[in-house]
């Protein structure tokens, strides 16, 4: 009979917790050597787990498209909440489809690799819940590029903090843009630059603060895909602009320059503490051009050498003993 009554109340406590979870919300409670994760039962069909201990992988299905869209939730994500402690764990999340990563009261470290390892080339919203305090960070590897690691493009948000603690590479990386609002994200290591990423970086609002990197404070790249002008909202841009509309940033200690753009660097607001002259951008290849000299060498994206460019797009200029990419507009 107790054995029985004890089974009913596990069985109770179980579809208690269930009920608990709000819809297309993925709970994921770190706790030592252990990770407890929570499914949504209207998403459970979507997301498969295949964690081990406090190391959580989780598969958004290739078929997810978005479901029970709401106002706070327009277009119906996965929404994956992140909380709990582990010396030894990690958030790895594959998938084709936007999501979100809200983070609350969150403290993760992976001795072998990524924090946070996000393998969705879409749009991630990386949420610290305000009153929050997160701390991620990473350890030797050599095939992920950052602490916080996205194959896809990231727009930081929320009212709280979070703090990353680079080890390996970049501190933060994602291999498409990055976009900040409100929340105070703390860089305080990198043995590379401190944010990396490609398309460009755009600081709306919050507050950056990066006391230590072994490279570059924030570097911004040229994509691969077709180079752009700047667009409107910054949709499907590709320009290698660092821009900062509002907000406050600060970086010191980094070995490298504070900010470098393979395109330009544009402030409309906010505030910068950090000297204006640690700064490089990238000249228009027009203006390389007129400087050339017989030291100069000139390349395509496919290797040629070639003389005068006679098409836009990409070039790589190879001079003075720096390898640079150039953009002919």
């Amino acid at each position: 009979m107790k054995k029985n009554l004890l089974t009913v109340l596990a069985l109770v406590a179980s579809i208690n917790s269930a009920v608990a979870i709000d819809n297309n919300t993925v709970e994921i409670k770190f706790n030592g050597t252990t990770a407890t994760v929570n499914v949504a039962s209207n998403i459970s069909s979507y997301v498969t787990n295949q964690s081990s201990g406090s190391h959580v992988k989780l598969i958004q299905s290739e078929s997810f498209a978005g479901v029970n869209k709401t106002v706070d939730n327009e277009d119906g994500e996965i929404i994956y909440v992140l909380s709990g402690t582990s010396t030894d764990g990690e958030f790895y999340l594959e998938g084709s489809f936007k999501c979100e990563i809200e983070l609350n009261g969150l403290t993760l470290t992976n001795p072998k690799g990524p924090a946070i390892n996000i393998q969705n080339g879409k749009r991630v919203s990386v949420s610290a819940k305000k009153g929050t305090t997160n701390t991620i960070t990473d350890g030797a590897n050599d095939v992920y590029n950052g602490c916080y690691h996205s194959k896809g493009h990231t727009k930081f948000k929320g009212k709280g903090t979070l703090n990353v603690v680079g080890k390996s590479k970049h501190a933060v990386y994602s291999k498409e843009y990055i976009e900040v609002k409100n929340l105070t994200l703390n860089i305080t290591s990198a043995p590379k630059d401190a944010i990396h990423c490609k398309e460009y970086f755009f600081m709306e609002s919050g507050t950056v603060n990066i006391s230590a990197a072994q490279d570059d404070g924030i570097q911004v790249e040229l994509s691969s895909d077709p180079v752009t002008g700047q667009t409107a909202d910054h949709e499907e841009e590709n320009t290698g602009n660092f821009y900062q509309e509002d907000g406050k940033l600060t970086i010191t200690g980094v070995q490298g320059k504070a900010v470098k753009a393979d395109g330009s660097i544009i402030y409309s607001g906010g505030t910068r503490n950090f000297s204006s002259s640690d700064i490089e951008e990238h000249a228009d290849i027009d203006d390389v051009f007129n400087m050339a000299t017989e030291q100069m060498e000139i390349y395509d994206l496919n290797g040629r050498k070639v003389t005068v460019p006679a098409a836009k797009g990409i070039y790589v200029v190879r001079s003075a003993g720096k390898t640079l990419k150039k953009v002919l507009k």
